[in-house]
């Protein structure tokens, strides 16, 4: 396994850790998702540099391969014609161009192989990315559902429930009966102070009668001596 897949492995299972304490789910997977997404840039960017390193290698390897057949061929016509000497120096030529294809047809199959699993590791990055961003989208509405439901709960606490509406209207039933009660009690200490008044005044009035009828003996009796 390469280092670059090590470093992913640890960054996805520091995600999964962090993402149960984390007080922003959606920032954090988003902070996830841009580095993942610069991972796959360079990813892709080898895979592109890989695949032109194998071009390059695949072309000394057929040149190499090309070059032995027609230095054996020459080597062949050499001898027909009997120059030994020729199809010495040919065969020789040829054996270096088999070593230059055995150690280009190796690099080759090494970089072959480099790039299987380079390819499989973008692959898995790509999963990797699209695995998250589905859940970043599904933790995102959660946040909004979250949001929305603490604005409700922030705009009914003014209102109070449905429940208090009836406490409401006793409390004001209370009050008017109150205020009537202390209005009734005026008009009856009203209405009390009043007889006190007519009762004063018949008094008065006895009081006075008594004393005229009294003035008018005391003349009648002066008037008969």
């Amino acid at each position: 396994m390469s280092v670059f897949r090590r470093v992913r492995d640890i960054t996805a299972a520091n995600l999964n850790e962090r993402l149960e304490q984390s007080q922003d789910p959606v920032r954090l997977i988003d902070q996830f998702l841009a580095t993942t997404r610069d991972d796959i840039v360079e990813a892709e960017k080898l895979v592109q540099q890989s695949t032109a390193h194998m071009r390059q290698l695949k072309q000394q390897a057929d040149q190499a391969e090309m070059m032995k057949n027609k230095r054996e061929e020459q080597a062949l016509l050499a001898l027909k014609a009997g120059e030994d000497n020729l199809a010495k120096l040919a065969l020789q030529e040829k054996i270096i161009y088999e070593e230059k294809l055995e150690q280009y047809s190796e690099l080759l199959n090494t970089t072959r192989n480099s790039m299987v699993d380079l390819e499989n590791q973008l692959n898995e990055l790509k999963m990797e990315y699209q695995t998250v961003y589905n859940k970043r989208q599904y933790y995102a509405a959660r946040m909004e559902t979250l949001r929305l439901q603490q604005r409700m709960n922030q705009r009914m606490e003014g209102y109070g429930s449905g429940q208090d509406v009836p406490k409401m209207f006793n409390r004001l039933e209370d009050r008017i009966s109150d205020w009537e009660f202390e209005a009734q009690s005026l008009r009856d200490l009203r209405r009390m102070g009043q007889q006190y008044v007519d009762q004063a005044s018949e008094t008065v009035s006895g009081i006075l009668e008594k004393e005229l009828a009294r003035l008018k003996q005391k003349l009648n009796n002066s008037g008969k001596e």
